[in-house]
């Protein structure tokens, strides 16, 4: 539903361009077209439910990926973003996804409400992207320091993919689901360099039974999708369901900055063996 989205878009310039405009510098955008981009989202989401946000989240990732790809004039992080379309947009509505899938909805609105309180239809001195993420860091705490300097303030990507699965039924109905995961977390430089950091991050895993963002998937399709501790390297993670599982997922939504957003989900192979008596 392009027609909506941008809709969405143009009308939370509103608030982000109309009422508070960032001083013209490095991150100027991201006051405008990131939190535009976000507000948008948050419009999707509420019509078309949870289910159906992979749709629009894996568009953007992928848009910000081919992006990135053919960029001349070197990657800077968001809080830097200049006349580069891919990180504005893209990049900046999944990182305020994320931001307010951690943090919670009304934690980011607090910080945005304050922007506006202090900012709103004022002239000089203007706000930059670091006085939005002085309010981010000031709501979210010393807990979430770290994912706010990865998210805005380096240039950070994930490597997460489900590398096998088994499905086994049990005798009261219930199956064991046994999901094996790879998960890596890298940092690149302005020519692309990347340099692996340490992992150790609550992402969702989830089990379904139909394939998250294609037609037909709905909130009747989840069987399973909480938050798991990943930490660098190769995992197994079993989840025991109430129903025969047909697909899973490590950060099946795309919520994350992934360098492949088709390695995220798997079919399940399921074990045909029957039920002991």
């Amino acid at each position: 539903d392009g027609i909506t989205y941008v809709t969405a878009h143009e009308v939370g310039h509103q608030w982000w361009a109309h009422k508070v405009i960032g001083a013209e510098m490095q991150g100027q955008t991201v006051l405008s077209e990131t939190l535009a981009q976000y507000s948008a989202l948050m419009v999707m989401e509420r019509m078309y439910g949870l289910p159906e946000i992979r749709r629009f989240l894996q568009s953007s990732l992928d848009g910000y990926l081919r992006g990135r790809g053919s960029d001349r004039i070197g990657e800077v992080p968001l809080a830097r973003v200049e006349n580069q379309a891919h990180i504005r947009y893209q990049k900046g509505g999944l990182v305020m996804y994320l931001l307010r899938d951690v943090l919670g909805e009304e934690t980011v609105n607090r910080a945005l409400r304050s922007l506006l309180k202090d900012y709103a239809f004022k002239g000089p001195p203007y706000p930059t992207s670091r006085d939005l993420i002085q309010r981010l860091r000031a709501e979210a705490g010393p807990d979430h320091e770290q994912l706010i300097t990865d998210l805005f303030e380096r240039i950070t990507l994930y490597d997460l993919k489900v590398t096998g699965s088994r499905a086994t039924p049990g005798p009261d109905g219930k199956w064991t689901v046994a999901i094996d995961i790879e998960a890596r977390k890298l940092y690149a430089d302005e020519k692309g360099v990347e340099t692996e950091a340490p992992l150790d991050e609550a992402l969702d895993v989830g089990v379904f039974t139909s394939e998250p963002g294609k037609r037909g998937f709905s909130a009747e399709g989840i069987l399973s999708l909480a938050r798991q501790r990943i930490q660098s390297g190769a995992h197994t993670i079993t989840v025991v369901v109430d129903r025969q599982p047909r697909f899973v997922g490590v950060d099946p939504y795309n919520k994350y900055v992934d360098r492949n957003s088709d390695d995220n989900v798997a079919a399940v192979s399921a074990d045909q063996r029957m039920p002991s008596k």
